[in-house]
């Protein structure tokens, strides 16, 4: 199950209201951060989350909005004692951006950061978490990832287990990976129980990449930057409107949408969700610091 902390959800200045583009995911002990606008750090100190136990920052493209918030965040993880390594991931260039901004200010970090650029298709594990990249279309190198928890095995059906004859010490053997009387583990458990999945866009125009890859997710997190009466600027600057991620997500089997990346026109947000509800109903618009829940029966506000 995740934890959804919508840090910023903003688009391309910070308002009075609205922070940059940030979203942290957490799953168990394992937490990783969807972009890091200017600020970021600030959000996750005032929020119940703490940026020490990040193990993963994924960077959706290199606009100023979604990542400038990450050298200060890194340095500030290092001047706080930070020991445990730290995963950074971006798009083609996040590599040598990341050098240029962090050696303009003279200091050890004190921990391992290892930084990669990420290509789509590629994935990395955080912890028991796996993030894969797939392509998007913003006008410059970008991509959108995919979140995704183990798969939990089923509870040992007892009956089952009684009647294949397995006791005591058989259940070492087959927790083992092997065999009694020509049973597994499997044969005597309840179904897999699947791992929760969450994709994250990033700015993207709508694209058959971003369609294939996040088919069938549980949550999906896409940027409405526009709603439709907008939609020549949508088309001219690379984004969506809330009906183009609407789409996306009833497409695509989501079971939940969110609606982030909002310009700061749109005063009352209000109208973007009735866009995006009238084709897709399970629709939120989170605020800045929303803390949301997955659960068995969907959604959960927190």
């Amino acid at each position: 199950m995740f934890d959804i902390l919508f840090l910023g959800t903003g688009a391309s200045v910070p308002s009075r209201d609205y922070a940059l583009p940030a979203v942290l995911v957490r799953s168990g002990p394992d937490t990783v951060l969807f972009d890091c606008g200017e600020g970021t750090q600030r959000q996750i100190m005032v929020s119940p989350f703490s940026f020490m136990k990040l193990g993963g920052i994924f960077i959706t493209h290199l606009h100023g909005d979604h990542f400038y918030g990450l050298p200060g965040l890194i340095q500030t993880m290092g001047m706080m004692g930070r020991k445990d390594p730290l995963i950074v991931r971006g798009p083609e260039g996040t590599v040598s951006a990341l050098e240029t901004m962090l050696s303009v200010c003279p200091g050890e970090i004190g921990f391992e950061l290892d930084v990669a650029d990420m290509s789509p298709g590629d994935e990395v594990s955080v912890g028991t978490l796996k993030v894969s990249a797939f392509a998007t279309e913003h006008g410059i190198p970008s991509q959108g990832y995919v979140l995704k928890e183990p798969d939990v095995r089923g509870k040992v059906d007892a009956a089952k287990a009684e009647s294949a004859g397995i006791t005591g010490k058989d259940f070492s053997v087959l927790e083992e990976g092997g065999t009694v009387n020509g049973v597994s583990m499997e044969d005597i458990c309840e179904p897999v129980r699947r791992g929760k999945s969450l994709a994250y866009t990033g700015d993207t125009r709508p694209c058959a990449t971003l369609t294939e890859a996040v088919r069938g997710v549980d949550v999906l997190i896409h940027e409405a930057t526009y709603t439709e009466s907008e939609r020549d600027h949508a088309e001219r600057f690379f984004h969506s409107t809330a009906a183009d991620a609407a789409s996306a997500a009833k497409e695509c089997g989501c079971s939940s949408l969110f609606l982030v990346h909002i310009s700061n026109r749109y005063k009352d947000r209000e109208v973007c969700l009735k866009e995006a509800a009238a084709i897709f109903p399970e629709t939120y618009v989170p605020v800045d610091l929303a803390l949301y829940k997955t659960t068995k029966k969907g959604i959960k506000s927190v």
